[in-house]
């Protein structure tokens, strides 16, 4: 079994309940919009690290950054992309079973033609009434899933995601 921590639009801040949900990850996967490389140290120091560079990642330090990553984590493609808009690929045809995205904010868990969707919306600073919010993927052999959980910035860990 393994454990992906999933986070998105940190926009520069790292949140300590953010770091307090993902260790014990075995693997994170970043949706971008990171902010600086600050933040790809401390998740780097949690677990080994997928980046993929968002819209706001326009300095230097993010040039080597790539605009989409595919891994495989056991039997289970996972492709990442900041902007689910700009997706580029077929999923389905392509054997991926996990998309990751941020972009949005919004957290998002949802299953099409196969392909698990998810958004872990925003660990960063919030933005309008959207919530602040980290995902995790649970893969166990050929079983994926996911759930986003709210992470308050008073310290809690209230879920409010399903897994599908």
């Amino acid at each position: 079994m393994l454990r992906i921590g999933l986070i998105s639009d940190t926009h520069g801040l790292m949140r300590p309940e953010a770091i307090a949900f993902l260790k014990g990850s075995d693997f994170i996967v970043h949706g971008g919009d990171i902010g600086n490389a600050g933040i790809l140290e401390a998740l780097a120091a949690i677990a080994p690290l997928t980046v993929v560079r968002g819209n706001n990642d326009r300095e230097p330090w993010a040039d080597a950054i790539a605009e989409t990553e595919l891994v495989k984590f056991g039997g289970v493609h996972l492709y990442a992309i900041h902007d689910l808009a700009q997706l580029d690929i077929d999923p389905p045809a392509a054997g991926v079973r996990v998309v990751v995205s941020g972009h949005s904010h919004k957290p998002k868990v949802e299953e099409r033609a196969g392909v698990l969707y998810v958004n872990p919306g925003s660990a960063g600073p919030r933005r309008f009434k959207l919530p602040i919010s980290v995902a995790e993927l649970v893969i166990d052999g050929a079983s994926v899933t996911a759930r986003v959980v709210s992470i308050d910035p008073q310290g809690g860990l209230p879920s409010t995601g399903g897994g599908t």
